[in-house]
Parts: structure tokens; sequence; C-alpha cells
């Protein structure tokens, strides 16, 4: 699924071509594409694009008085629309423009998870973003610890739960905690100032790092070709020490990590029942 980078560099190549564009029309292509009733994303029509940022893991489309939140989950793409076919493969919605453009918001795949919500006023105080935490490139050291405190979980867990920390997902938990040197399992409301100091500092540098290899990009990256230290690297030398890249496998996502740079070289066991924690 793409993350914060990923999102937040496409925003910016959607709003530098369609910034100022006037909205013509808007249509749903799947019975489950639009997610909300109300308002009606007619109360867009004539008006233009302000600008398109996001939100997490969230685009927002800035449309006259309405945004629209657009959610890609993980096959989703929101791409200029040069062919504008009456039945686009994995077509989801669209918007056309009066100057002859289009957007199309499409899924691969059969699950069609990904959605568009209309709101006016405030997105973030409204569903599908009411509930996120802060977007994790915008915490400072002292809200992460803050953020942290009640969080008697595994760090890797909590770095990917939304309502904590917005953006980050399963690719950039792995690199963080890789990158802070910190044992995923780590319990995330035990870990000291140091700890927290170079958490931090590891989701920046992580965030950073994505965000610039984005920006290089003409159009948002597939998983295969995002960078990774220990992502989908098992078995892998650690760029760091040269350890063996290992995993932890659970039934929806594994967990990738050095045991020299993370755990004290400890390995951790790979099933649901490990108890190790740092």
């Amino acid at each position: 699924m793409p993350e914060l980078p990923e999102v937040a560099a496409h925003a910016e190549r959607l709003s530098t071509e369609f910034g100022g564009a006037v909205l013509e029309r808007f249509r749903p292509l799947t019975f489950t594409a639009l997610k909300t009733v109300e308002p009606s994303p007619d109360v867009a029509i004539g008006g233009a694009v302000d600008a398109v940022t996001n939100r997490g893991k969230y685009l927002l489309l800035g449309v006259g008085p309405a945004t629209f939140v657009i959610h890609l989950m993980q096959g989703g793409r929101l791409r200029p629309d040069e062919k504008q076919s009456a039945s686009p493969r994995g077509g989801l919605a669209r918007w056309w423009f009066d100057d002859g453009r289009a957007l199309l918001l499409t899924e691969a795949g059969s699950e069609k998870r990904a959605g568009v919500w209309v709101v006016t006023g405030e997105p973030d105080r409204q569903p599908p973003l009411d509930g996120l935490g802060p977007d994790a490139d915008s915490v400072s050291v002292d809200q992460l610890a803050h953020l942290l405190t009640d969080q008697s979980k595994r760090l890797h867990g909590v770095l990917r739960s939304q309502t904590i920390l917005a953006g980050l997902g399963r690719r950039l938990a792995n690199e963080v905690c890789h990158r802070a040197r910190l044992s995923p399992f780590a319990n995330a409301s035990k870990l000291g100032p140091d700890e927290i100091e170079s958490l931090h500092a590891g989701i920046s540098a992580c965030l950073a790092d994505s965000l610039t290899a984005e920006r290089a990009r003409d159009d948002m990256s597939a998983s295969k070709d995002r960078t990774a230290s220990v992502h989908h690297r098992a078995g892998e030398a650690c760029p760091i020490c040269g350890d063996e890249v290992r995993t932890v496998s659970y039934v929806k996502y594994t967990v990738f990590y050095c045991a020299t740079c993370q755990t004290g070289g400890k390995v951790l066991a790979d099933n649901t029942t490990s108890k190790f924690l740092k």
C-alpha cells in the first residue's frame, strides 16, 4: 500500500498538473466507489482545483467548497485519464474538467476497496480523517514520546496504527525500526528517552529518503521499486552490519529485521507467540 511519502509526492505532481482546473463533472464508475451520500459531489461542479494535498495515506483533492478524500488502498491509482474510455479497466471514479482533461481512479485486482469521500468544511473533523493520528512527518520528539506513553504494544504494530501516527505502513515500520536500531517487538510504552530520540530520527530519515526518491519519479512507484534496507530483503545481508536479514511471519504481513542491529543478536521466534521484546 502506498505510504505517506508516495502519496505526498503524487499529490505534488497532481497539484502542479491540475491546479486551477475547473471541474465539469464527477462520476463514480462502480457502486462502491463513492463512500458518502451527503454532500452531493455536485457541490464541487464549477469549482477550481485549489490544490491536491495529502493527510497520511489519503489524497485530498480540493475543488471549490468541497474536498474529495481519496484512499488508494493497495492497488489504487489516481492518474490523468488520456483515453477517457467508457469502461476503463479497473475504473472506480472519474473527474472531468472544462479544458477536456480528466482524472481517473482505478484499482487493480478484484477487491475494489479504494474509494472517494466528499466533504465540505474541515476534512480533518469528518470521516474518514477524523480518527487519524498526526502525520508521521509532523511530530516532534516530545509529541512522539507523549503518543507512545500508553501504547503498551509491540513497536512495529504501533507504528502501523493510523490512529496513533498517520502515514506509516509495513515497509516503513520495518525500515524505521531498523534505522532506529530498535526491536520491532519492543514495548512502545517502555522506550527510554534515547530510544525515542532514535525512533524520531529514524522516522524523519526514512520519510525524507522515500520522499526524495518519489519526487524523482514521474508517477507513483510500485512496491517492488521502493528502496529498503530490510523490507522484502529476507536472507540478504544487512547493509549496516552484514548480518542476515530475518523475518517473523504472520498471516497478513511479515516483520523484517536484523538481529545484530536491532535485537542484540537475538533471533526472534518466527511465530505469533514470541515474547522477546528487546
